[in-house]
């Protein structure tokens, strides 16, 4: 590998949720709650399927669809605020993960379909907020959601750094489905206990089973020229 190449700048995109930090199975106990008082009953990994990677609005969508009426208007901030009541004592890091941000060695951001209020939050009561800084994004303020690839093209092209030089790491079908859209290398988080390993890498993810996986992953991204970057 020529040290041209090893200096050409790369850009990590973590997702947030279930990848930054291990939200997604509280905010599935919050809608589970608050849909069994309207009649319908999901199992736990029902509810994870159903809520991972997507907007608030378009599940709430497809609840009333299901149940044939509208759901009450205060659905959304009670649910929002149900979850947050079980991220202020229960929330975690993803295991490993702050290892791997603290060892990482390149330059990386988060960008998430939650609102970026959400995003701080969480990170913040996780202690990842500090390692980020500025380099957060939100689909709320680029008017974009996954899988359409312009939230991590928007990240990318803010950090400047072209989409073949970047790798995402996503948890969700509709996330990975947005990372290779855009042109970009996508690692898939499933771990055991998910049963996502097959609907991820189906997407065109690279999968792992444990953080402690990622560095050895990255490191041989790193060994390939990004494709459509002239080297040497």
């Amino acid at each position: 590998m020529t040290e041209e190449f090893r200096m050409t700048k790369r850009l990590v995109i973590f997702d947030c949720d279930g990848v930054l930090v291990d939200s997604e199975t509280l905010s599935s106990h919050a809608m589970r709650e608050m849909v069994a008082e309207e009649g319908l009953d999901f199992s736990l990994e029902q509810a994870l399927e159903f809520l991972r990677g997507r907007k608030v609005a378009e599940w709430v969508q497809q609840l009333e669809d299901r149940l044939g009426r509208a759901l009450p208007a205060d659905f959304i901030p009670r649910f929002r605020q149900r979850a947050a009541d079980l991220f202020a004592t229960e929330l975690r890091p993803v295991p490993h993960v702050q290892q791997v941000i603290e060892e990482l060695g390149l330059p990386f951001c988060t960008a998430s379909s939650a609102p970026r209020e959400k995003i701080l939050h969480t990170l913040g009561l996780t202690g990842l907020l500090s390692a980020f800084q500025d380099r957060i994004y939100s689909a709320y303020e680029v008017g974009v959601w996954k899988p359409d690839p312009g939230l991590f093209l928007h990240a990318a092209a803010d950090l400047g750094v072209p989409p073949e030089a970047c790798a995402v790491v996503e948890d969700s079908p509709v996330g990975v489905r947005a990372g290779v859209a855009a042109g970009m290398t996508v690692f898939g988080y499933a771990p055991q206990e998910s049963g996502t390993h097959a609907a991820l890498a189906a997407e065109g993810a690279v999968t792992f089973g444990s953080m402690k996986e990622l560095p050895g992953l990255l490191d041989r991204w790193l060994a390939v020229p990004p494709v459509g970057l002239a080297v040497g």
